[in-house]
Parts: C-alpha cells; sequence; structure tokens
C-alpha cells in the first residue's frame, strides 16, 4: 500500500482525490480491501493523477479486523482532518456512539468540504453523527429495518445498490460498494478510466445505483440454458423489435410461461430487461462517440430521442445531453 501522501494543507479547498479510510477493531475486510484495491492499488499507466490512498486509526495503533487479521495504518490522523474524501469501510451496527474525536473530525471535515463515503454498515456512524438527517440513503437489506428504526428521520432505501447524496455517498452490502466506489471514479476521472479500473477488477463499468439489491435469482449463465442465447441476442442487437410475443416464440415458450420464467432468472420483467440493455448500449455510444441524440437513440433501439430521454430521466434522474457531458471520453 502506497505510503506517500500528499495530502493537501488544511485551508485549500479539499481534493477528493486525497482519500483517508477509517479504521477499526472488527473492521469489515472486504469493505477495507474494495477501497485500498480501487484507491491505493498503483496505476503506473495513470502517471500522477489518481488517488492518495491513506488509512488512520483513532489511537494511531494497529485494528483487528473481523477475521483475526491485523491492519497497520500509515497515516496519521492530520491525514484524516485533511482528506478530501473520507472512507468509512463498514462499522459496528450495534447501539454505540462515536468517540468525540470521531464525531469532531467528521463533522469538521463535513462542513470543510470534504467528501464522506460509507460501505455497507459505515452508514450507522453516519447516522449517529447526524450526517443522513433528512437524507435518502441505503446500507445492507439485512440492516436496514434496523437502521430505518433506530433513525426514523433518515429515508433508508433498502433496495438499491448507493446513492449519492454529494457529500454523503452510501452504498449497501459488500459488493455493492464496489459499484459506488466505481461511480466515484467514474465522476472524478470520466468514464474511460473507471471502465479501465472495472476491467482490471473482472467487474461491469457500471450498474446504476437505483439497481436493486436483490434479485429472487441470478441471471442465467449456463449455455444450455433455453433463456441465454435470446439475453445474449437481445444484448447484440438491442435496435431490433424484442417484443414479448417475439422473445416467447424464441424461447419456444408461450407468452406467460415466457414472462414468468425469465421473472424468476433474472429477478426483472423482458421489458425492463430490455430496456435496461437499451440504456447500457445509449450510454456506451454517449461516451464514446459524437453521434447525434436521434442516431444514438434509434440505433439503442428507443427510436428517438424524446423516448430516449424518457427513459435516461426515469433510470438515470438525467439527460442523454448532460450524461454525455458528464462522461463522454476524452479524445
Amino acid at each position: 500500500m502506497p505510503t506517500n501522501m500528499n495530502i493537501r494543507p488544511t485551508g485549500r479547498t479539499p481534493d477528493p482525490r486525497d482519500v483517508c479510510a477509517l479504521v477499526y477493531d472488527g473492521l469489515c475486510t472486504f469493505e477495507f480491501s474494495i477501497a485500498a484495491e480501487i484507491f491505493g492499488l498503483p496505476r503506473p499507466d495513470f502517471g500522477d493523477d489518481w488517488y492518495r490512498f491513506s488509512t488512520v486509526s483513532e489511537d494511531g495503533g494497529s485494528v483487528q479486523a473481523n477475521v483475526g487479521i491485523s491492519i497497520e495504518p500509515n497515516a496519521k490522523w492530520e491525514a484524516l482532518e485533511r482528506a478530501g474524501t473520507i472512507l468509512l469501510p463498514g462499522w459496528r451496527t450495534e447501539n454505540e456512539q462515536p468517540s468525540a474525536r470521531v464525531r469532531q473530525t467528521l463533522l469538521q471535515a463535513h462542513d470543510r468540504g470534504a467528501r464522506i463515503v460509507s460501505i455497507c454498515s459505515g452508514a450507522f456512524l453516519l447516522a449517529a453523527l447526524g450526517l443522513l438527517d433528512e437524507r435518502r440513503a441505503t446500507t445492507h437489506w439485512l440492516y436496514a429495518e434496523k437502521l430505518a428504526a433506530r433513525y426514523p428521520q433518515i429515508e433508508v432505501d433498502p433496495d438499491v445498490l448507493f446513492v449519492d447524496e454529494g457529500a454523503i455517498l452510501t452504498s449497501a452490502g459488500s459488493a455493492a460498494g464496489v459499484d459506488l466506489l466505481l461511480h466515484m471514479v467514474r465522476k472524478d476521472f470520466g468514464a474511460e478510466r473507471a471502465n479501465i479500473v472495472a476491467r482490471r477488477l473482472v467487474m461491469p463499468a457500471h450498474r446504476d445505483g437505483d439497481q436493486r439489491q436483490f434479485v429472487a435469482a441470478p441471471v442465467a449463465t449456463s449455455r444450455t440454458d433455453r433463456l441465454r442465447p435470446i439475453l445474449d441476442r437481445v444484448r447484440s442487437a438491442p435496435c431490433e423489435d424484442w417484443s414479448i410475443d417475439r422473445l416467447a416464440e424464441e424461447a419456444f415458450m408461450s407468452r406467460r410461461t415466457f414472462i414468468r420464467r425469465f421473472r424468476e432468472a433474472t429477478g426483472q420483467s423482458p421489458a425492463a430487461f430490455v430496456t435496461d440493455v437499451r440504456l447500457s448500449a445509449a450510454r456506451d455510444a454517449l461516451e464514446d462517440t459524437t453521434a447525434n441524440l436521434d442516431h444514438v437513440a434509434t440505433a439503442s433501439g428507443f427510436g428517438s430521442a424524446a423516448t430516449m430521454t424518457h427513459h435516461f430521466k426515469k433510470a438515470l434522474g438525467s439527460t442523454p445531453s448532460a450524461y454525455r457531458r458528464r462522461f463522454r471520453k476524452s479524445s
């Protein structure tokens, strides 16, 4: 893990690339590891224009993670006080109040404009600090009811992968943290770098934060499964007319049986799947090309820019033009 922390002095606008993780006894090892992988792994192909990752503990000493692993922080507490992004890789879910030092440091960080990010149960620390009051937030679905009951002033959404409230970001359990961190890379450095990092992780380049945490069963993976070839055909040709009747016919099933089996296999309706595929195709085109919106809409299967805009607003809370401005790859 890198030890050269080029942290900006207090008093300047905090740089979100200065990332500091707070480690603690009982540390959630997966949540911490994904942060270290994404923010702390050397990436010489990006040069010096990347994150500077540090770790701190409250007393400056090593901490015992939840599987007997000892973690030695590589920075002093001042790194947390100066960081532009503070990462909370989980937290204890008992009704435990943070120490005065943790409370003061995180509240001051929020006041000075630092970005504070929780993965999984880290939302409980943010909630105890009052930083989630009157905000939408998420956590692992196992803990969502407890969080909502303990802090009724928070709008807890148990069904999403992550929530980006600007200065405060929360993610659902474990792997959803990867989605949130890739989302942050995307915002900080653009889609091209996020895609490179995702490929190294063997992860999808992006999953929407509003995607559900839990589905009844994973997408079918066996090549012999009757649905798999149809899923692949839709992905390869999103511009075609993929009506439910056509999909059912190609699967050699009745319409009713096809809808039932499709939902069992994927956790969503055929229409929702087709829309997701088309959104993905449109997003790729907006990131990779300069094609006009009508062309993108036609090629991705939406038919018109107006229809594409409707689905973008519904799924992403953004317009295609705004999405392109944010995520267009540099030439």
